[in-house]
């Protein structure tokens, strides 16, 4: 700045100083360089790729790949047939470990509270077989489409089983008059 009296007043003159102008330079490489915009686009979808790639593969979902367990079911539909109401729950859904390593049951659960999975807690040697126990609420009437997620230590994951089937209502007996109360009349 230079400073100079005018009489009572001092007067600075402003120099002008060149500035850095972000948005030039951005326009000017733009320019120079007109797949730039391609490049950074390109880049930056790959970016989002991989963390998004990075964000699906968590520990819980990938498979174990040092166990040799393998759970073979023998179906993995459980049919209840056409049944009357009130009939037998129990089902079974049998099953062998066709690995060479134990197989080890961790969990089993039902699509809802009407079916109830009991597995084995203790692990299955290779070449056993074993069996879990399923059981649906026959009191309800109509069709039965549930099924029950079995979780181990095989690799491929959870094991999924439909229960299948149908529960007629059975019709209720009418209770007969009596002539006789549980109040004797005085005579």
């Amino acid at each position: 700045m230079v400073n100079s009296e005018l009489g009572d007043f001092t007067c600075f003159q402003i120099e002008i100083v060149p500035t850095f102008d972000f948005d030039n330079l951005i326009q000017l490489t733009f320019n120079y360089f007109p797949d730039m915009k391609q490049i950074l686009g390109i880049l930056a979808i790959v970016l989002m790729a991989s963390f998004q790639m990075a964000a699906q593969t968590t520990p819980e979902t990938l498979p174990n790949p040092t166990s040799k367990a393998i759970l073979t079911l023998e179906s993995d539909l459980v049919d209840y047939g056409t049944i009357d109401q009130g009939s037998e729950p129990l089902r079974l859904a049998k099953f062998k470990n066709t690995g060479t390593e134990p197989l080890i049951i961790s969990g089993a659960k039902g699509s809802c509270g009407c079916t109830v999975p009991n597995w084995p807690k203790e692990p299955i040697m290779p070449g056993e077989s074993s069996q879990i126990e399923i059981r649906y609420d026959t009191k309800r009437v109509g069709a039965i489409n549930k099924t029950v997620t079995v979780e181990s230590n095989d690799p491929a994951g959870k094991h999924v089983i439909r229960v299948m089937g149908t529960i007629n209502a059975v019709a209720q007996e009418e209770g007969v008059p009596s002539n006789e109360t549980i109040f004797k009349k005085p005579n």
